[in-house]
This record gives C-alpha cells, sequence and structure tokens, in this order.
C-alpha cells in the first residue's frame, strides 16, 4: 500500500508524463501538421503565416532529436518540480526519455515503461480510436481544436520569439490557454507555456535540437531483454 509521500510522487510522475506528452505533441506538430483556417471561428492569418513556416522547416527534416525541460509552477508562482528529457522523432515514430520513465512508439504499438516499478504498460495505435498519437492529434489539431493569434515578439535568452495564443474550443480542458513561442530566427518551436484553470504553469523549453540525426529503428521498440525482471502489462488485444 503507498503511503500518503509515494501517492503525491505517483500523481506528480502521472501529471509530469502528461505534459510532457501533450508538449512533445506540439513538437511533433511541426513535422506533420499545416496550419489551416478554423472553421469555429477567426484564426489570425499573421499566425498561420509563421505555422506554416514552422512546417515547412520541420519537414524538410528526417529526424529530430530535442532536449527539453519541462518545469511546473503553482498558481503562486512556486516552482513545483522540474525535469530534462530527451524525445527523438522519425516519421510517425517517437521515443520520450526523461527522469524514471519512457515512452516508445513505431507507429503501431507503444510501451511506457516506469522505472520504479519496473513495469512496461503495452498499448496498440488504434487510428480509431481517441488515443494520445501524435498523427492523429495534429491531424485535426489547429482547425479543429483551437484557435490562434499572433501577439508579438518577446526578447529572451538573446532570441527574438514570435508569441501565437492558442484558445481551446473545448471549454472542458483542463487548461484555458496555451501560449507558443516561435524561434523567429530558426522557424522552430523554443518553448511553450500552458496555463491550467486552477491557476498553475506547465512551462516546456527546447534547450538543444539537432536535425537529421542517424537514428535506428531499434530505439522505437521496447526491448525487454535490456530490463531484467520486467512486469509486462499488454492491453492490446
Amino acid at each position: 500500500m503507498l503511503d500518503d509521500s509515494n501517492i503525491f510522487a505517483a500523481l506528480f510522475n502521472q501529471r509530469y508524463m502528461k505534459k510532457i506528452i501533450f508538449t512533445i505533441l506540439f513538437l511533433v506538430a511541426a513535422v506533420i501538421i499545416n496550419a489551416q483556417n478554423n472553421s469555429l471561428g477567426s484564426n489570425d492569418p499573421a499566425a498561420k503565416k509563421i505555422l506554416d513556416q514552422v512546417s515547412a522547416k520541420a519537414k524538410s527534416y528526417k529526424s529530430i532529436k530535442a532536449d527539453f525541460t519541462l518545469e511546473i509552477q503553482s498558481a503562486a508562482g512556486k516552482t513545483e518540480g522540474v525535469k530534462t528529457g530527451t524525445v527523438y522523432i522519425k516519421g510517425s515514430q517517437y521515443h520520450i526519455s526523461i527522469t524514471g520513465q519512457e515512452i516508445f512508439c513505431d507507429g503501431k504499438n507503444s510501451w511506457t515503461y516506469d522505472k520504479s516499478t519496473n513495469e512496461v504498460t503495452i498499448n496498440k495505435v488504434d487510428a480509431t480510436v481517441k488515443t494520445i498519437t501524435p498523427e492523429k492529434f495534429f491531424t485535426n489539431f489547429y482547425d479543429k481544436d483551437f484557435l490562434y493569434k499572433l501577439n508579438g515578439e518577446v526578447k529572451q535568452s538573446n532570441k527574438t520569439l514570435q508569441e501565437i495564443e492558442l484558445t481551446p474550443v473545448d471549454k472542458t480542458k483542463t487548461f484555458f490557454k496555451v501560449y507558443l513561442y516561435i524561434d523567429k530566427g530558426t522557424k522552430m518551436i523554443y518553448s511553450l507555456k500552458s496555463l491550467e484553470k486552477s491557476g498553475s504553469k506547465d512551462i516546456v523549453t527546447i534547450n538543444k535540437l539537432m536535425s537529421n540525426t542517424t537514428i535506428s529503428d531499434d530505439l522505437f521498440v521496447f526491448n525487454k531483454t535490456k530490463y531484467p525482471g520486467v512486469e509486462e502489462v499488454d492491453l492490446r488485444e
């Protein structure tokens, strides 16, 4: 039985992973989507132009490796936790590695590994159901899920960043705003900030991005021989 501290840690890790996946899908968006006009509201043509540039730039890459930092802040602005990790993206395949956890996806199956329990959960990627996958999330991302507009430019770390404000169409979401920051010089995503209805903030920064690196397809498949004694929870039918 988990004590209170372990329950908190487990919930905290779940929140981290939820936000990490959400953020990585934003990053993958640059590879596999084109911004479109939103039939549910009015979108900003200036924002669309920037998103199109980001998409075109990233689509020219055969693969992406990115080191990132995730910071969660309380409603009072206090940092509740920080984690760093790395994501590898190659087409519909991706691998997320962060302290204590890893996610593998080869486009057909996904594996979520938890080091603390030495357990891996296996799911089938099913395009017919509402699961979180890069392709599915971003196929309908801009034209159905969000309204977006360009707020202007900000300076950060000697960079000029273009701030795009995203408002979810679905008001039942736990967040009410997402601010996406695009590096004006590189035309790539630099960071994003998600504002939760609870008042907390989740900030993800891409610290280093490398394109067209050689990535073996083996990286996107969980190899249980590398994890002695691992318990498999196979949810595939």
